[in-house]
């Protein structure tokens, strides 16, 4: 983010007698180029060292325009979280929705990977987000909420492509056998954290995924 962007203190809200508040096009401007500066701040500093006026600083703007969008520095998290996630949820459920007749179950598990695959800023703030999930109900039902959505469509495919004959009891069923998949994700991606390296990450999630649902 640009921190030479020109400072903006108009008000993005207009009214008239007869009309309620509408928001226009400079404000949902503002909104945005406010959510991308509190992206940077919350994986460069934490949620707990973020401040409202470093992200107003590196957006552009003042504390007027950040409470014309937002109430606290919560809301702004919670709202950059809902909004990144739907948005990369949408994009692997896209990924993974795409029909491949005959697909080899190695080829479906590198289109899994990569559907998954996500950043070392990201991986940062969505750590931070359990920890805030933990002690806030409203953001722990979030997420719930979008696992859940990620989880069935994991597990449409996987109903449709693995045969599960061998496998044991607990990994009978496609929601079962889509939360193993993802706990493994979960458990590897900080290690993106102390090792940056995309490729060796990448090969190592395909062979631990095989190793789970390939039977020989």
């Amino acid at each position: 983010m640009n921190q030479s962007i020109a400072r903006d203190t108009t008000d993005e809200v207009t009214t008239s007698p007869s009309r309620p508040p509408r928001v226009t096009r400079r404000r949902a401007v503002t909104r945005a180029r406010l959510l991308d500066a509190a992206f940077a701040e919350f994986a460069a500093r934490g949620f707990g060292q973020t401040s409202i006026e470093g992200v107003c600083e590196l957006a552009g703007y003042t504390r007027g325009a950040f409470y014309s969008n937002f109430e606290s520095l919560d809301e702004l998290f919670f709202v950059l979280y809902e909004e990144r996630s739907h948005s990369l949820a949408g994009q692997v459920a896209a990924a993974l929705a795409i029909p491949h007749v005959g697909e080899p179950v190695e080829s479906l598990i590198e289109r899994i990977v990569t559907a998954l695959m996500i950043d070392r800023e990201w991986i940062l703030i969505k750590s931070e987000f359990y920890l805030y999930a933990a002690r806030n109900p409203a953001a722990a039902a979030s997420l719930r909420s979008q696992r859940e959505n990620l989880l069935n469509v994991l597990a449409r495919l996987l109903d449709d492509e693995v045969d599960r004959k061998g496998f044991p009891l607990s990994l009978k069923s496609p929601q079962r056998l889509a939360a193993a998949v993802m706990a493994l994700h979960d458990g590897v991606t900080p290690q993106l954290l102390l090792d940056p390296d995309d490729g060796s990450f990448r090969t190592w999630l395909i062979d631990l995924i095989t190793a789970l649902i390939v039977r020989t």
